[in-house]
């Protein structure tokens, strides 16, 4: 029985081989790998081995082992893959080496620097992020060079307790980077006006897009900024400059081979190419088939893959499951009474299928502790599902506690959580969802954007808000410091009702305590002066935040703006 299965595998492997679909392919002096590297086509090392002048790669023999690049030997490539490649990245920086004492007096500098992919096939990638190194300097991105279309600044000052690995502000500053920009200028403010900082550090101001996580803030990168273009940036590639629909008419230009077909890039620039369903290779060369025979022999070892993969992953979700406390919060949630009723364990699968596999349409927001999606559970509701980025699992106790005590608000102003994921890697929460914006979006608003607030709304919203506070910090059983009340978190339903919302940084206060001695946390603007400078967290801290909302709703005025007097960002900066 063996010698005829081994025969029967040896038939059917000829029978493959000798009915392979016939493949285009690129001329046989083509390198395929420089050094290290793997260069698939489109990409190829010289002009007779690419697509086209935009995907030549140059292999850099100096090197040991060799090195490719592009742009003509300008852009060292590190990787390349089916829709995207990584660089190392550009670092724009200025220094002022050898001064012990940084005084800045003269007037605001701006300089524009930045990269522009218009004209070539690459578009910046969402997974960047802007990093802005500095003890004293202001940058602010924009998609369009001279132009005031400004996204979200960042600032770095230099102060106590800046440590490695901390991108808040305190030596470095982080922001996130929007999708499929040609373009991405950088607007750098070299010094406040009159901000004197005494510092040990020979500090330079440094300016990088990197890809998200594979930077960590080391203080050291403030005077040696020798490895900061080490760091990879992503970039989106494709094909031509139509959508699929288009290119597909073009016979004779198209890019996709035999047994392959298009699709529309991610950011709607040209197309991408993929084997169909039952073949395998280089789209852009030709897929390869695989004959009939040969599927029969692989669906038999698929079938015992997937029964494998299955089992493996059950293991896994139950590993993640007991590794978030899962059993800790189901015992928990039993000794409650109606607790069951009041909140849900949801498996991943739900609220994979409730976000469209957390599909980037989904996506309502996105911060420094993780991103909302927007879920349709099967019973039609809508909720809010939040991916947490990371959770310290010292803090496990105290984070399914959090779940606890949440679960059984009930306050009209604040955001029910309905429940959450535990068979997950990282934890997801499930919070109702609130259709109508926040208030900063209100407040802030644009020509043609959402409704102006009447003095009535306003009043009321401030009332309401007082009243979720006062409920969290004294009607609760257990004291709850909300820790980044701001307008950006106080969601307004249809009917304009108020909603306090994200309690990613929360934190319980022991009955017996006054305060908690915390790591600052928080949003530059809001941040009490008092728990800034001693980490001791109390209610007063969410009082004074409350008193930033209210300001900001009797001027509309956002507390952070660079549009300001340099009198007012003395103020901000030294508070």
């Amino acid at each position: 029985m063996a010698s005829m299965a081994i025969g029967f595998f040896v038939v059917t492997f000829l029978l493959q081989y000798l009915l392979l679909a016939s493949v285009d392919a690129k001329p046989s002096h083509c390198q395929s790998k420089c050094g290290n590297i793997t260069i698939p086509y489109p990409f190829g090392i010289g002009e007779e081995c690419s697509i086209d002048k935009w995907f030549t790669v140059y292999c850099n023999t100096t090197f040991h082992p060799p090195k490719p690049f592009l742009a003509g030997g300008e852009v060292e490539l590190i990787e390349v893959s089916q829709y995207e490649i990584r660089i190392k990245t550009y670092v724009f920086s200025s220094c002022n080496i050898g001064k012990n004492t940084i005084t800045f007096n003269q007037n605001y500098m701006s300089t524009f620097v930045g990269v522009v992919f218009e004209e070539t096939p690459f578009t910046l990638s969402s997974k960047n992020m802007l990093i802005v190194l500095g003890c004293n300097t202001v940058v602010r991105p924009t998609r369009s060079f001279g132009t005031s279309d400004y996204m979200s600044a960042c600032v770095s000052t230099c102060g106590d307790g800046m440590k490695n690995g901390l991108c808040f502000g305190n030596g470095c500053c982080e922001n996130s980077i929007p999708q499929g920009l040609k373009a991405f200028y950088i607007e750098k403010i070299g010094r406040i006006q009159n901000y004197d900082y005494i510092t040990s550090l020979q500090a330079c101001d440094s300016t990088i897009i990197v890809e998200k996580e594979k930077y960590s803030f080391n203080v050291s990168d403030l005077s040696d900024i020798s490895s900061l273009g080490n760091n990879p940036m992503v970039l989106n590639w494709a094909v031509g400059n139509q959508s699929c629909q288009n290119a597909e008419r073009e016979r004779k230009t198209f890019a996709c081979k035999v047994n392959s077909h298009c699709y529309d890039s991610v950011d709607g620039n040209g197309y991408l190419c993929d084997c169909t369903n039952g073949f395998e290779g280089n789209p852009y060369l030709g897929c390869k088939g695989l004959v009939l025979g040969f599927m029969f022999l692989l669906v038999g070892s698929s079938w015992l893959c997937l029964i494998t993969k299955k089992r493996k992953l059950l293991k896994l979700k139950q590993k993640f499951f007991q590794q978030n406390g899962g059993l800790l919060l189901k015992q928990q949630i039993s000794s409650l009474k109606g607790g069951t009723e009041s909140s849900k364990i949801f498996t991943g699968e739900e609220l994979k299928l409730a976000t469209n596999n957390y599909d980037q349409h989904r996506i309502l927001g996105q911060g420094g502790y993780g991103t909302v999606y927007k879920g349709i559970l099967p019973d039609l509701t809508i909720v809010a599902i939040k991916k947490s980025k990371i959770i310290d699992g010292s803090q496990l106790g105290q984070f399914i506690n959090e779940i606890i005590i949440l679960t059984q608000i009930s306050h009209r102003n604040i955001v029910k959580l309905l429940g959450c994921c535990l068979e997950t890697e990282l934890p997801l929460l499930v919070y109702e969802f609130v259709s109508n914006g926040s208030l900063s979006q209100h407040l802030q608003k644009k020509s043609g954007a959402m409704s102006y607030l009447c003095w009535e709304d306003r009043l009321r919203i401030a009332a309401e808000t007082a009243g979720a506070l006062s409920y969290l910090h004294s009607a609760h059983s257990i004291p709850i410091i909300h820790r980044d009340v701001k307008s950006a978190n106080i969601l307004l339903d249809n009917n304009y009702t108020a909603k306090v919302a994200d309690f990613g940084i929360s934190r319980l206060t022991p009955l017996d305590e006054t305060h908690i001695n915390t790591l600052v946390q928080g949003t530059f603007g809001y941040l009490d002066p008092e728990y800034l400078r001693t980490s001791q967290l109390t209610e007063k801290s969410d009082v004074y935040s409350f008193g930033v909302v209210l300001v900001e709703l009797l001027t509309g005025e956002k507390p952070v703006s660079f549009e300001r007097s340099e009198a007012w960002l003395r103020i901000l900066l030294l508070q």
